[in-house]
């Protein structure tokens, strides 16, 4: 049959695109959920989607999901791993190692000549064991890396590796990244690092992660029913929604909250969970702050009206990290319509967005008074903070929206592989 001459049913090509990470759909995760949504635009896009995962949910190590299943017609194949949980260091390295060995020996089983094999960053250093299949299978790989690692655990904690471990494992992270066909970064800086460690520049391409921008959208603060429930009126409320991690710094907003202690038009409102919490909550108790709210983590159904009790966002990132993690949140404040003031590196990408789109502030770690300074600007202000909430809801459907990503994605495997672009053709052409 010539290919003028095609059923319907029948594509231009036989290549698939695997993405490899240690959680997917329905786990509700960070990781998960930006790769779930992705996969399955792909999917919808005409590509032949598979992943490779664990059976695990990340709130819930022994749910022990299907070895296999499809889900709108992504082939889903989840591997067993250790259990032993993120509680100690020597259990989560056993979790990392039984999934690598796990996902290696299935991408042997599933991949093909000419397939697309995109590795996570979820568990760190993926892109070795991946680097590895894609190489005895002739497919060609793809890092999207959500982070650098071993740098984050240096940065975090200095004396966590020796130096001579730190050294092996940079040198094995870097051949992966050049065996790449392609390393997919968050960011200018993240771009720059990876130059600095010697990845060639034309194998880097920068798609920054999104929101989903019809789910969350613009809602008036008295429209929030989280804003209602719990009370907190018509005061300025200064929120900090998603994972309160190692990476993040908060003392700065806890020297603000003091100094503003005795104006009670000012309110806190923490949602969240993480490493950090724990130690935020007892900085507030300790220093005897009522204005603080805390909250748990919202369902995803309930993020748009979460964000939108709230009048500004916290995003922060210690200074060490710039670079090496993007505090993706951001996405979902902008998608939200609010202004977002960033405490951290005021030259780093999250600061240079916000200058530059003007839809939000930055400040520098330590500095309390500079962001008690400007939250007082913001309050006393509604237009400037209006017109800042709407230039952050515009800058998200430009730039930051799942649409974009995927058609940034769609783009770029074009350049690399066209083979996985499948067209289905919609009636017989002769």
């Amino acid at each position: 049959m010539s290919w003028q001459c095609r059923s319907r049913y029948e594509t231009d090509m036989e290549a698939k695109i695997v993405f490899v990470n240690r959680y997917f759909f329905p786990d509700q995760s960070a990781t998960s959920r930006m790769l779930s949504d992705l996969a399955f635009r792909l999917q919808r896009a005409g590509l032949a989607v598979e992943i490779v995962t664990s059976r695990q949910l990340y709130d819930d190590p022994g749910a022990n999901l299907p070895k296999r299943e499809i889900s709108d017609d992504i082939v889903i194949h989840r591997v067993a791993t250790a259990t032993l949980g993120r509680s100690n260091l020597a259990g989560r390295a056993l979790d990392y190692a039984s999934f690598y060995f796990a996902a290696y020996a299935k991408l042997l089983e599933i991949l093909s000549p000419g397939d697309v094999v995109v590795a996570k960053t979820d568990p760190p250093l993926l892109s070795i064991p991946v680097a590895a299949a894609a190489r005895w299978k002739s497919a060609v790989l793809v890092n999207w890396l959500q982070d650098l690692f071993p740098e984050v655990a240096a940065a975090l904690t200095p004396k966590l590796l020796p130096s001579w471990v730190q050294t092996l494992l940079l040198s094995a992270r870097d051949r992966s990244l050049r065996r790449a066909q392609m390393n997919v970064v968050l960011g200018r800086a993240m771009h720059r690092r990876l130059i600095a460690r010697g990845i060639d520049s034309d194998q880097i391409v920068t798609i920054p992660n999104w929101c989903d921008v019809q789910s969350v959208a613009p809602r008036r603060t008295e429209e929030s029913k989280t804003r209602r429930s719990l009370g907190l009126g018509d005061r300025f409320i200064v929120g900090y929604s998603g994972n309160f991690g190692r990476a993040h710094e908060f003392d700065t907003l806890v020297g603000a909250a003091s100094l503003l202690r005795a104006d009670p038009q000012f309110a806190f409102l923490m949602t969240g969970t993480g490493a950090k919490a724990g130690a935020l909550q007892q900085a507030v108790g300790k220093a005897d702050l009522t204005s603080f709210v805390f909250q748990d983590f919202q369902p995803p159904e309930l993020l748009g009206d979460s964000l939108a009790a709230a009048d500004v966002h916290l995003v922060s990132l210690l200074p060490a990290l710039e670079g090496l993690i993007v505090p993706s949140k951001v996405y979902g404040i902008l998608a939200a319509g609010r202004p977002a003031i960033f405490v951290g590196d005021t030259r780093g990408d999250v600061a240079d967005l916000l200058r530059e789109r003007d839809c939000g502030v930055a400040v520098a770690v330590g500095d309390s008074q500079g962001l008690v300074d400007q939250l007082r600007r913001l309050r006393g202000d509604g237009g400037r903070l209006e017109a800042m909430g709407r230039r952050a809801r515009q800058v998200a459907l430009e730039h930051f929206s799942g649409e974009q990503a995927a058609s940034a994605w769609l783009q770029f495997l074009d350049s690399i592989a066209p083979a996985v672009r499948a067209r289905v053709l919609p009636n017989p052409i002769c």
